[in-house]
């Protein structure tokens, strides 16, 4: 009689273990959605210093031509925007899988090995790294805020809002990667279906 109920437990059991794994992995991808609302929202503010660097770029060669006149501090925050462009816009280029890759591989392989792929390059490479990155750049930019830094040129800005990105673009791609590690592992399970398309970008 034992042996005959063990094979129903264990039917069981196993239901609802995959029941407990789907509910916390609901939860996870609940945060994930949260990180990824944080990318869009940096991704956003990325976008639109393209569009002034190009209006401060243009502006400053023009005010240089036609009055003979330049500041330091205009063209230093050219290159503030730069680094917020590359920086802020870094964590949703991630989500949205358009950074650019060294594809040998992964076009040519099915959507399940692609997702171990992925899995592979953010715990081994991704996470490591933008840890590494994070734990370098924080006292650089602490200590450029604590000394109130400035430019060595006349008519220079400030320097640590311009270092603080670096800390902040490393974070926003490390809990991104967290988000986007978290998707695959969920992708795998059959919790969610992921689209693991890529497109090289034009050249």
């Amino acid at each position: 009689m034992r042996s005959e109920k063990l094979p129903f437990l264990n039917e069981k059991t196993r239901f609802a273990a995959q029941g407990r794994f789907k509910g916390r992995a609901v939860d996870v991808l609940k945060f994930t959605r949260v990180i990824d609302g944080l990318s869009d929202i940096f991704g956003f503010i990325a976008k639109w210093l393209v569009l002034l660097a190009c209006l401060v770029s243009a502006g400053n060669a023009t005010i240089r031509y036609l009055f003979n006149y330049s500041s330091n501090g205009w063209l230093e925050i050219q290159w503030y925007m730069f680094a917020g462009i590359v920086f802020l816009g870094a964590a949703q280029t991630l989500r949205l899988n358009e950074h650019v890759r060294v594809d040998l591989v992964y076009s040519a392989v099915s959507d399940r090995a692609r997702l171990w792929i992925d899995i592979v390059g953010i715990i081994f490479f991704l996470l490591p790294a933008m840890t590494y990155l994070l734990y370098l750049t924080t006292p650089f930019f602490l200590n450029s805020w604590r000394l109130q830094e400035t430019s060595s040129n006349a008519g220079g800005l400030i320097l640590w809002p311009v270092k603080m990105i670096l800390p902040l673009g490393f974070l926003l791609l490390l809990l991104q990667g967290m988000a986007e590690l978290a998707k695959r592992i969920a992708a795998l399970a059959g919790v969610v279906k992921l689209d693991t398309h890529y497109e090289a970008p034009l050249q």
